[in-house]
């Protein structure tokens, strides 16, 4: 579709280059709802994260699509759910258990019109740096909409670790000990100092905070003595739980961080704090900061239950890998200057499909009446109204790295249902009273039971959801762990 053809919202007239402001949209990987000091981490040090909340919006109970990261990735750029999309695990992954795994694309497919298409469509410039993890060369950002990629591949994490050299296909090394998260950092503010007239959306997506957990020595040393300070170093952060239910980890269990102290993961997140500061003073320096919108999340909880457990989601439930609050509630601080007060806390539940319209929106665009889209624009949020995007769904049906088991959600307003793909069961919650999912009121409550399992029913049935069928085969002893329970 031409620039010309591309549809605005009613009443706001021909969109000029002089009206668009800028978009800066901040993904961080693996970043928990509770990793930021504005969202209550008493360990973890985040100022320049603080004071963007201060200065823009800050939202309460805001939600990636999925639990792992390509899913809600594919759910930013193209505003739908990932089951609509064809990605619900991450690429690359597969598990079996009691149940198949179920059909799962490894490439976001070349026919979605992606945010970066639709906003280059009305003169942007668009660049992307950092993560991608959205398939291989044949789907890297540059074949989605970005005129510019810095870093963006099918690899999920730093495969040679955060220090130089990367071995990354699409960033040059740099000297050796050069940190990826400051590198990033330099090549999206050279982007944003030879940006000119134009409007651009910058696509900052750092590796930061994923494993491999590594970070600056000397940030690491300084949170080794808050730890001690604060006695932390004292207390055993781990509780040893189950054993995980798919074949290649059986012989392991989940192993559970009680409370945020490690001081290697603190010092990755105030490294990406720090590095998020310079970016935002290149704006300020630039003359671009007042007309910039900058939007800040991330794109799954926090990693809590394995691979090191670094962080803990507390008072959420679980982490990354899961369904429940833990593993998909997020961060998330939105700043347009002039349009959006500072210092406002919104508790309205929006999901990332809704940053689609919603920054299409900020750009002055429409969404054309042939798309189909998941995401409800929450401007009216923004600009101080009402919104209400009605429920909002999950569809994980496979066995995460991290712990968790096949299921399917849905919240709508305070409730909250978790739906197992292996035992049929439901779960209910009220995240009103109850943020930590610790009392299932599915017997006390079966007519809300009820409604939100129908709900639920008809939704999967509206997006072609797989039901993910019974495994007729016993573990097989020549799979990795195969001596295991």
């Amino acid at each position: 579709m031409s620039p010309e053809e591309r549809a605005l919202p009613s009443g706001r007239g021909s969109v000029t280059e002089a009206a668009q402001p800028n978009i800066v949209l901040i993904l961080a990987d693996d970043l928990g709802w509770k990793d930021l000091a504005c969202y209550g981490s008493s360990f973890h040090e985040t100022p320049v994260l603080d004071a963007l909340a201060k200065s823009g919006m800050r939202f309460t109970d805001a939600y990636a699509a999925s639990p792992v990261c390509s899913p809600t990735r594919a759910s930013v750029m193209t505003g739908k759910y990932p089951v609509r999309v064809g990605i619900t695990q991450f690429i690359g992954g597969h598990a079996v258990g009691r149940l198949r795994d179920v059909p799962n694309f490894s490439f976001l497919p070349a026919s979605e019109y992606t945010l970066a298409r639709a906003l280059r469509d009305v003169g942007y410039q668009t660049w992307h740096v950092g993560k991608w993890h959205l398939g291989g060369r044949e789907s890297w950002p540059e074949r989605h909409g970005f005129d510019v990629n810095v870093g963006g591949c099918d690899w999920g994490r730093p495969m040679n670790g955060y220090f130089s050299p990367y071995g990354l296909p699409t960033l040059e090394d740099g000297p050796e000990g050069e940190y990826l998260t400051d590198r990033l950092t330099d090549e999206a503010i050279a982007l944003v100092r030879q940006a000119g007239e134009r409007p651009f959306f910058l696509n900052f997506w750092p590796y930061a905070v994923h494993t491999p957990i590594e970070a600056p020595a000397a940030l690491v040393a300084k949170y080794r003595d808050k730890a001690k300070v604060l006695g932390l170093d004292q207390v055993g952060p781990f509780e040893e739980g189950e054993h995980f239910a798919f074949w290649q980890k059986r012989h392991l269990r989940v192993r559970r961080r009680r409370l945020q102290s490690d001081p290697v993961y603190a010092a990755m997140v105030e490294n990406l704090d720090w590095n998020l500061g310079r970016l935002l003073s290149a704006l300020e320096e630039e003359g671009l900061a007042d007309r910039t919108c900058v939007v800040f999340t991330s794109d799954n909880g926090g990693l809590s239950t394995a691979e090191g457990s670094p962080t803990c989601n507390a008072p959420l439930s679980e982490g990354k890998g899961w369904a429940y609050e833990g593993g998909v509630r997020e961060p998330l601080i939105f700043r347009w200057p002039g349009k959006v007060g500072g210092g406002r806390v919104c508790d309205v539940p929006v999901t990332s499909p809704d940053l689609y319209p919603t920054l299409l929106e900020v750009a002055g665009v429409g969404v054309a009446a042939e798309q189909c889209l998941d995401g409800t624009s929450f401007m009216g949020a923004l600009l101080g109204g009402e919104h209400s995007r009605g429920p909002l769904f999950w569809y994980y049906p496979h066995y995460s790295n991290q712990g968790g088991l096949p299921v399917a959600a849905v919240r709508d307003g305070k409730w909250k249902l978790v739906l197992s793909y292996e035992t049929g069961a439901i779960e209910l919650y009220d995240l009103t009273e109850d943020i930590g999912e610790a009392s299932d009121l599915a017997g006390s409550e079966p007519e809300v039971a009820a409604r939100l399992a129908a709900l639920l029913a008809a939704w999967s049935s509206e997006v072609g959801a797989y039901q993910p069928g019974r495994n007729a085969f016993a573990a097989f002893a020549d799979v990795d762990g195969g001596g295991g329970p």
